[in-house]
């Protein structure tokens, strides 16, 4: 049988070879790029948020560790069709998870975003994990503008 910590490598390595939502949106609503100077990650986040403050789009363009991938991918998983207060609660869950203990009610609203609970074992490694969250943040809040991990 697969322990827990197997299983969840399985996903991050997943996610970083076939990332879900990966190309560029047209016309997106909001947009940010995201740049990681520690270890080169960068991404572009698209999305399109409708009159309901729903995302209904979400896609990613980029390159960067396995990490920065597979976060960026289960994001835009986990975002789709969530408002933007959704969005923001989900940031604010994920930056817990592994920067702290989050709470058991704030680990279960992760559902697969979880796999990176271990991240927190490894500083350097933290930044990969939330840069695609940090450049959510500077697409919702502050639109077409550069998000860095700094």
């Amino acid at each position: 049988m697969m322990d827990l910590g197997e299983l969840y490598k399985e996903v991050i390595v997943d996610h970083s070879q076939h990332p879900r939502n990966f190309g560029r949106l047209e016309k997106p609503t909001h947009k940010a790029e995201g740049f990681n100077p520690i270890c080169g990650d960068k991404i572009t986040l698209y999305l399109h948020v409708d009159d309901n403050d729903v995302i209904s789009e979400i896609v990613f363009e980029g390159r960067g560790c396995a990490i920065s991938m597979a976060s960026a991918s289960l994001l835009t998983e986990a975002l789709k069709g969530k408002t933007i207060e959704e969005a923001n609660t989900l940031f604010h869950g994920f930056h817990a998870l592994v920067t702290n203990a989050p709470t058991q009610a704030t680990q279960n609203k992760l559902e697969k975003l979880r796999v990176f609970a271990g991240v927190k074992a490894f500083p350097s490694r933290v930044k990969c994990a939330t840069l695609a969250w940090h450049t959510l943040q500077t697409a919702l809040t502050r639109g077409d503008q550069r998000a860095t991990t700094e």
